[in-house]
């Protein structure tokens, strides 16, 4: 018989964890891991330390998702490795997302089938954006350093003797971009 591990947090120092405890304890969580830390961080060293600690046949005990996850992805992400570990997560607040029996599990793969579909559909939309865009002649990236104006001044500079080092100072670039601007003068 596995233990019964907790792990509660909240998003800043003056929020509090008496709540989640209580209702942890009451769950019969034996461990409990206990951060203030932000949802939208990734790195939470209390959470990976839970994690770790977790073994074949323990549950992890959650008031609600939202307390161990930052994203619906993250979640899944966190659902499937916990799963293949052999430890079950059981949700207080959210009895339709435990992993302990084969409804939730079932409730879980919907959701995660659902998710999937919801990137891919961002995907779509965001690429016939991008096209579009490019369509109007919306140019991706950063503007190069090196334009042709540019490049033509270098070109005239390097003719009329200068160096490359003082070409750099004297127009402003890196002596590797004045290297780039005379060959983009070479090939106008």
């Amino acid at each position: 018989m596995g233990k019964f591990v907790a792990y509660i947090r909240v998003s800043s120092t003056g929020q509090n964890l008496s709540a989640q405890r209580e209702a942890v304890r009451a769950a019969g969580a034996e461990k409990i891991f206990e951060e203030k830390h932000s949802g939208a961080d990734a790195d939470r060293p209390r959470l990976k330390a839970c994690l770790e600690y977790v073994r074949e046949g323990d549950t992890l005990i959650v008031t609600k998702a939202d307390r161990i996850a930052r994203s619906s992805r993250h979640l899944f992400n966190l659902l499937h490795g916990l799963t293949e570990k052999g430890v079950s997560v059981r949700f207080l607040d959210q009895p339709q997302l435990n992993t302990g029996d084969k409804y939730g599990r079932f409730m879980l793969t919907v959701l995660a089938g659902v998710a999937e579909l919801e990137r891919e559909l961002i995907r779509e939309r965001q690429a016939a954006g991008i096209e579009d865009a490019q369509k109007r002649g919306v140019k991706f990236g950063r503007k190069p350093k090196v334009t042709e104006q540019t490049a033509k001044l270098v070109k005239r500079l390097r003719d009329e003797g200068l160096s490359v080092p003082e070409i750099a100072n004297q127009v402003g670039l890196k002596r590797s971009s004045v290297y780039n601007a005379l060959k983009l003068a070479e090939a106008v």
